[in-house]
């Protein structure tokens, strides 16, 4: 029996945890009262579980070493051919290391879940390979997704593409490094506070964080429902949305999706930006930590839009500088409730749950002090609050988003797209190992002031690289209206036209 009725102790230690006191026979009453209960447990232990089919053969794979992977980019690498024909022949795909791929290994970028094996396909690795796309490996990413530098892998930091030793973003970090230099063609990344667009900032990739619910989080290690995104990571923009028409779509499994819109995005490139109505929002270029040369060069992209026939023209949105603030209740419940004591996935949703991955995940608890220092941060602190102050700034948290979301779609109504930097810094130095956690946590969360609100107002946006300054990449972000990713893509496939940004 998986099961087992509660002994008195046990019971005894349960009650005093909820602040029950309990005579002897109200214990040996409630122990019997719980026999039936754990009759229906046990019924449901010995049934088979209810998941997808595994198509398409494949092997574990191998993790690479020295100058295969001087980066440390690489998880592991295998080789899984798709469909004969398709969307997507003749492309290869990594994934981020928090997407479910059976049978090959999976850690999400933590010592405490090494060793798991998936036994299930995510929904979109059934999609890339349906479409006839070669997945290739998986990508290093930051440990359980918690960072937005790439230093907290427990295998060690993830370089930058351009200069080795520099930051290449977190926490999609190996995704984006492996496309920027060319070994894949595509990647899939995730994003709940700029995961996709921040390394494509720091690695000079396009990267799409779509509308929340367009592409299924099914098979991927959530970090919280509400912020939880999916999305490619890619060299061209064309490549960008041939990915996203294959991955966006209702799967009837991810409870993120409703009224899902979806196009053929990459049929709607072309038609340039000749009318259209672009805001540059002035409090993305005023955060305490923004570059100037990182400002002057996405106003330079916006100005090239202009010359391009946009409508370019500044705007304030002053609730844009609060969704951090926003943003960290949401993110420091969510994941502490949902990913770590609720052992990846928590309850009170219609998900397709992972057990395999929730009985491993489990493990943690007895390897805390393996963690990377961010989610010691983000668990303790989550689980502080929860003790102290109940949920009720999750809750007011949410509220307020509604506000920041509702801010965004009034400036949406008088423009196409709105405008300001990814990142308002570019790649910085990897921390030293003996880095002391001030400086380890700073690293990881310094850069994300721009790209976080739209994780929780669900806009899309998309980072696209718009020149270099001292050889690191800056970005420009491009937002739109709920599920109008064509429009995005339409600016971006016209900037991109206009010349090479490595030399802007």
């Amino acid at each position: 029996m998986a099961v087992r009725v509660p002994t008195p102790s046990q019971l005894r230690e349960v009650a005093s945890k909820i602040g029950l006191d309990l005579t002897d026979a109200d214990v040996a009453s409630f122990i019997e009262l719980m026999r039936p209960s754990v009759a229906a447990y046990n019924i449901v232990d010995a049934m088979p579980d209810n998941l997808p089919e595994v198509r398409y053969p494949r092997t574990p794979g191998y993790r690479p070493t020295g100058e295969e992977n001087a980066h440390n980019a690489w998880y592991v690498r295998t080789r899984i051919e798709g469909a004969p024909s398709g969307k997507l022949r003749g492309k290869t795909v990594v994934l981020k290391d928090n997407i479910m791929l059976a049978g090959v290994p999976m850690m999400n970028g933590s010592a405490t879940l090494e060793g798991y094996m998936p036994d299930i396909d995510a929904t979109v690795v059934q999609r890339v390979l349906d479409a006839g796309g070669t997945i290739v490996g998986k990508a290093h990413c930051e440990a359980f997704c918690m960072s937005g530098g790439s230093h907290t892998n427990a295998t060690g930091p993830v370089h930058n593409p351009h200069r080795m030793g520099y930051s290449s973003g977190g926490s999609s970090s190996g995704s984006a490094v492996l496309v920027a230099r060319g070994e894949v063609d595509m990647a899939v990344g995730g994003d709940q506070g700029g995961s996709i667009r921040m390394p494509s900032s720091f690695c000079g990739t396009y990267g799409m964080k779509p509308t929340h619910g367009l592409v299924p989080y099914t098979g991927i290690m959530p970090i919280e429902i509400y912020v939880d995104h999916t999305g490619p990571i890619t060299r061209t923009v064309a490549d960008n949305a041939l990915l996203l028409e294959v991955l966006a779509g209702p799967d009837g499994y991810d409870p993120r999706q409703y009224d899902v819109k979806t196009r053929p995005y990459a049929s709607l490139l072309e038609g340039g930006v000749k009318g259209m109505r672009i805001g540059i929002v002035t409090e993305g270029f005023e955060q305490p930590n923004a570059e100037a040369d990182v400002n002057t060069k996405v106003r330079g992209a916006a100005a090239c839009l202009a010359s391009l026939g946009a409508d370019v023209t500044e705007i304030s949105i002053p609730l844009h500088l609060t969704g951090s603030a926003l943003l960290m209740p949401i993110v420091l419940e969510g994941s502490t409730q949902t990913m770590m004591w609720g052992d990846g996935y928590g309850v009170s949703r219609p998900d397709l749950y992972v057990t395999s991955l929730m009985d491993f995940h489990r493990g943690w608890r007895t390897r805390a002090n393996e963690l990377s220092e961010t989610v010691k941060l983000f668990t303790m602190l989550g689980t502080y609050i929860r003790e102290r102050h109940g949920s009720r700034y999750y809750g007011k948290a949410m509220n307020i988003t509604r506000r920041l979301t509702a801010a965004y779609d009034a400036a949406l109504v008088a423009h196409d797209l709105l405008l300001m930097p990814t990142t308002p810094i570019k790649a910085t130095p990897l921390p030293p190992a003996d880095a002391p956690r001030e400086l380890y946590i700073d690293c990881a969360l310094n850069m994300l002031a721009n790209t976080c609100p739209f994780d929780i107002s669900h806009h899309p946006a998309m980072a696209v690289p718009c020149g270099l300054s001292d050889g690191l990449p800056i970005s420009m972000m491009l937002i739109g209206r709920h599920f109008d990713e064509p429009t995005i893509y339409r600016a971006a496939f016209a900037f991109e036209q206009s010349g090479d940004w490595l030399t802007m």
